[in-house]
């Protein structure tokens, strides 16, 4: 009556998947191997006064990164790709996340997280996520700790940052990440039950 339909005649191609992170290209997006600090965001007030890394540093630990959030479905389902992907997108280049190793105690790294806007729905799980995932894969990495905080520019900085602050506190005082399913960290913890992070 109306002509063929869409669906009838072409199925979507994996990059659409906003959950897939297969693309037709890597046109728009530095490489793993490059430390490109102008579409890197600006160490905020997380990493003051820390080490913050640079060059080869930020590289290999942002390769890490990549094979970890892969490891542990940690994806931007705005993009579809792994969240580590988004430091490397040209499209954001104030997004994504810097690292600094703690001044006061060398076996701490520290993460920030800066989203590609202030209202970020997603940014809850995603940093809850990260933190899962730097955490629960320690063995993989030399720090005993990864500390996650969301940069101030989010509207939200303040409440998901004490959300982090008490999962850190139960890891430090358990040796184990939180378990989702057993309460403790109420929405941030639900959220990335419901989540595809």
């Amino acid at each position: 009556m109306f002509g063929t339909s869409y669906w009838t005649e072409r199925t979507l191609p994996s990059f659409m998947n906003p959950f897939s992170s297969a693309r037709p290209d890597d046109d728009g997006f530095d490489d793993f191997s490059e430390f490109v600090p102008e579409h890197l965001p600006d160490p905020g007030p997380f990493l003051e006064a820390h080490d913050v890394l640079t060059d080869d540093e930020h590289v290999a630990f942002h390769e890490l990164t990549r094979e970890l959030f892969e490891e542990r479905g940690v994806y931007d389902a705005t993009f579809g790709y792994n969240l580590a992907k988004l430091n490397l997108d040209v499209r954001h280049t104030e997004a994504g996340f810097r690292y600094a190793v703690d001044a006061d105690d060398s076996s701490v790294l520290r993460a920030e997280f800066t989203p590609t806007t202030e209202f970020c729905p997603q940014a809850e799980a995603l940093v809850t996520g990260s933190f899962r995932a730097w955490n629960g894969l320690g063995d993989r990495h030399e720090y005993d700790l990864v500390r996650v905080r969301v940069h101030p520019s989010h509207h939200q900085a303040d409440p998901l940052n004490e959300s982090l602050e008490r999962l850190e506190a139960e890891f430090r005082e358990t040796g184990e990440i939180p378990d989702p399913d057993a309460g403790g960290d109420g929405k941030a913890e639900e959220q990335q039950r419901t989540s595809p992070f």
